[in-house]
This record gives C-alpha cells, sequence and structure tokens, in this order.
C-alpha cells in the first residue's frame, strides 16, 4: 500500500460552517492522519497522512466540505510522506 502525504489549502465559505470539526470527523472516519486548521485570510489549511487511495478520497470530500461551505478552490502540495501523526485533530 503506498502512503502520500498532502498539504491543502482550501478557499471560498469554509469557516463558521464546522469545517475545521467535520474535516476531523471525516479523517478520523476513514483512518486518515494530520490537521486541519483555520488562516487569518479565511481558508482553512489541513495536512492528511495515510494510505493513498484513502488521502485523495479526503481531498474529495474537501471539494465541498459540511453542510453551509462553499467551496471555490482547494490548492494540494504533495509532500513526502512522513508518518509523523498518530491521529488527525485540530489545531489553532
Amino acid at each position: 500500500m503506498s502512503m502520500k502525504r498532502a498539504h491543502i489549502i482550501i478557499e471560498g465559505r469554509v469557516q463558521g460552517v464546522c469545517f475545521r470539526m467535520e474535516t476531523q470527523y471525516e479523517a478520523r472516519r476513514v483512518s486518515v492522519n494530520g490537521w486541519v486548521r483555520n488562516l487569518r485570510d479565511g481558508s482553512v489549511e489541513a495536512i492528511f497522512e495515510g494510505a493513498d487511495n484513502i488521502v485523495n478520497g479526503m481531498i474529495e470530500w474537501c471539494r465541498h466540505g459540511p453542510p453551509g461551505a462553499k467551496v471555490k478552490d482547494i490548492s494540494v502540495d504533495w509532500e513526502d510522506y512522513k508518518g509523523e501523526f498518530d491521529r488527525f485533530s485540530i489545531t489553532y
């Protein structure tokens, strides 16, 4: 199984709509590790680490996000897998 790490930025109406909490719920449900946080510019940043297909699924989930979110754009930077996380958390 190939492991991946994705660093993503989600832009649009993604704060104040439970985006971080729902991302954490989904990531834990599918066993992806990493973190998610709000940025000052109104976007959301996340790192996902895990199996190739599951990380890709999380990115696809972020393209729509939770109800109430209006995602305009997502940028994805692929990084070397590090395995540094043992769970998925919300950071500040």
